[in-house]
Formats: C-alpha cells, structure tokens, sequence
C-alpha cells in the first residue's frame, strides 16, 4: 500500500474511514479534538506546515514519525506551549486560540510531556492529590479518585509513602499518567510513554490507556516512536513525516503495509 492509499484504507478498529469516526463515535460525530492546517516553527523554518487531524470521543490516536518528525511539536501546540503561525486547534468545536495553557487542562486538555515528569520531593499520595486538586469536587471525591488511581496502577498503592526520586522509571511513569488521569481530562495527550521502560511495563501502561478510552470515553492523543506497541492500542495511526502527514489509517492497516513501515516507521 502507498502512502497515498493508506491515507483512504479503513480503520480495522472502527471500519470508517482514517480521518472519519471510529471505536468512540459513529459516522457524523463531531471531533473531540481537531487541527486545521497548523503551522509551527521554530526561528523561521517551519517543523509542522499545513498539518489537519481530527481525533474521534473516545478513540486513542497514535501519532508516529521518526524523530524530528514534529511529534512533540504537535502535542506542545495543542496543549498551548507553543503558539502557532497557522491554523487552528479546536476543542470539542471551540477554537482555542486565546486560551491559556490552565484553562485548556481545566477544560479538560491535559498533556503528560516526555520525561515522566512528577514532583520528585512528593510522596506518590502527595503527588496524586496534587493532581486531583484540578477537579471541582470537595475532598471526599478526591479521596475516592485517588484510590481510583491505586486500582489503575496496583504498583503505585504499596509505594504511596515513597518519594518520587525511591521510584523506579516505570513507577514514575505510571504515577505521571496516574496524575494526569486523576483530573479525568477529555483529551490526553501523551509524549513518548514509552521511552526507556521495559516491555511489561509498557503493555500495563498502554493497557490502561486503552481501558480507560473503552471504559469512560476517554480521547488519546499518543506521540509514539515504539510503534508495534502503540499500534496494539490505537484505533487509528498517523504517519509524520517532516511535520507532514504522509499516512492516516486504521491501526491494522498500517501495521500490515511492508512498505509504509520500512519507509518511515523504521520496522
């Protein structure tokens, strides 16, 4: 299959076309999260030009290139940390021009950034209400959606008294995600995972994120260069390349297109 002719192929997940509906909306449902001929760049040579997407309630999307691909670049757009010169990012049909980086998490757009990023002097129970500090309920609903976090991440529940810099690279990954989930986000955006974990914890890491889309309706959004494990989970993949899309389709078809892989997934 083409470049060209994976764009059009049929998702294997949701059986509509790449860029329509799938798994979490049927045919006609509006975006949870759309991009319109983005523009990004960084001192005047542009990274992402001209790139459209769309990310269908409750699906998981996998964004995929090599790197400089404009994967991060993407994910640091749509989340507000870099403005774009071009185009718009729309949030369940609102642009988000004028909205700050706060008010897009408090509107349910949260972003967890490569690097496991987590207060490393806090406790994991002191990092997940942390998190948790972004929902409106009072502290009883905290409460029981930090114990929701300890069943997600069963790891995370014996080290709660642990400081975050006792924790191993997959407990901080888990408790990255842990804390962005806490704030039942609409829209997750997700850098590179995957990055340095071993294999077992990838697939309890990605079995979640798959769980929760199915479970709650959860949108995903994930910037992956581990491109089999990312495939596992997604309905649909995206396919950068120089921060143009060269590939959008179901996540089967791409993973079975020897030519597309070889070309820019690199297996």
């Amino acid at each position: 299959m083409s470049a060209p002719a994976a764009r059009s192929a049929s998702t294997a997940r949701g059986g509509d076309t790449g860029g329509g509906a799938v798994r979490g909306g049927g045919a006609g449902t509006a975006a949870a999260l759309a991009v319109e001929g983005l523009v990004v760049g960084y001192a005047g040579a542009p990274v992402v030009d001209g790139l459209t997407l769309e990310v269908a309630p409750g699906s998981v999307v996998a964004l995929l290139g090599a790197n400089g691909a404009g994967k991060t670049t993407v994910l640091r757009t749509l989340s507000g940390l870099l403005t774009p010169r071009g185009g718009r990012v729309l949030l369940d049909g609102d642009d988000l021009a004028a909205v700050r980086v706060e008010d897009r998490v408090r509107r349910g757009l949260v972003q967890v950034p490569e690097g496991r990023s987590v207060v490393t002097e806090l406790t994991v129970e002191e990092n997940l209400q942390l998190g948790a500090l972004w929902r409106s309920a009072g502290r009883a609903a905290r409460r029981t959606a930090v114990d929701e976090m300890y069943d997600l991440f069963e790891p995370l529940a014996r080290r709660r008294a642990s400081a975050g810099h006792q924790l191993s690279g997959g407990e901080r990954q888990m408790l990255a995600l842990a804390r962005a989930l806490i704030s039942r986000p609409r829209v997750l955006l997700l850098d590179e995972p995957s990055l340095g974990l071993a294999p077992r914890v990838v697939a309890q890491l990605f079995a979640v994120l798959r769980e929760r889309a199915d479970a709650t309706g959860l949108t995903v959004l994930l910037a992956e260069q581990n491109v089999t494990s990312a495939l596992s989970i997604a309905d649909r993949g995206v396919v950068l390349a120089l921060g143009e899309v060269v590939a959008d389709a179901g996540a089967a078809d791409l993973a079975a297109d020897p030519a597309l892989r070889h070309a820019y997934l690199g297996f």
